[in-house]
């Protein structure tokens, strides 16, 4: 069985979240069947929407450490807790010492083997990953087409995150879940047919049933895919 090494810290909770997604996927009946996980929880990572947009503080060398030092903990691949970072996926393949497990592609697969009649997806995600187009690639090679948010629903939906009520600010809550239910029910309106939660805060507060679609949460198709990973049952 392989370890598997979280990258975290950013946010802390979603790192906490992915961490239970794991556990929960795990087919294990007692402690002893459980994966190794070790883990890097660092929130002093600087922002990413923050780098790319704005020239902000460099969060490669944060990440880089980070990786590395799941590769001295015994981690054999490591998943990433934040949808902004797999941005700098090549540099930290490339420096980090260990293999990563792609989020943004893992996601858009997932949907075309779960739900085979989706054609066209909406994403919610954070102003960064928007703009670098990580989810927007993923699903046109996959086939699949990307509905986007507004330059106005982006805003809202970085509130929902980052704001004086966001999910990073005070936790998952009435307020910020409301702001993405509307966001998530705008892009419903334009016509997709599915959601990805593309930033891992989203679903600590939009849940399964809060809109009237598939909502695809980007850290659990993680969690899965990195458990399978670890058992032995994908390469």
């Amino acid at each position: 069985m392989k370890t598997i090494g979280i990258l975290g810290g950013m946010g802390p909770a979603a790192t906490v979240d992915l961490f239970d997604r794991i556990v929960k996927v795990t087919p294990a009946r007692r402690d002893q069947e459980h994966i190794p996980v070790v883990m890097v929880s660092n929130p002093a990572v600087p922002d990413r929407s923050e780098a790319i947009l704005h020239g902000g503080a460099d969060p490669l060398p944060v990440m880089v450490a980070g990786l590395r030092s799941l590769a001295q903990m015994g981690a054999d691949f490591a998943v990433i807790a934040c949808n902004t970072a797999h941005y700098y996926l090549p540099a930290l393949r490339a420096q980090g010492g260990l293999p990563i497990v792609d989020m943004i592609t893992e996601t858009a697969q997932a949907i075309c083997r779960q739900h085979p009649n989706v054609a066209r997806v909406g994403v919610l995600a954070t102003s960064g990953t928007l703009a670098v187009g990580l989810y927007q690639k993923a699903l046109t090679e996959t086939g699949l087409e990307p509905v986007l948010p507004t330059e106005d629903e982006v805003t809202q939906i970085m509130d929902a995150i980052y704001g004086p009520a966001g999910v990073k600010t005070c936790g998952a809550g009435t307020a910020n879940r409301e702001q993405l239910r509307v966001a998530g029910q705008r892009l419903l309106v334009r016509g997709a047919q599915a959601l990805i939660l593309g930033c891992t805060e989203i679903p600590l507060a939009l849940q399964d049933g809060d809109l009237p679609a598939p909502l695809i949460a980007s850290n659990q198709v993680l969690a899965e895919a990195a458990v399978k990973l670890a058992v032995g049952l994908r390469e």
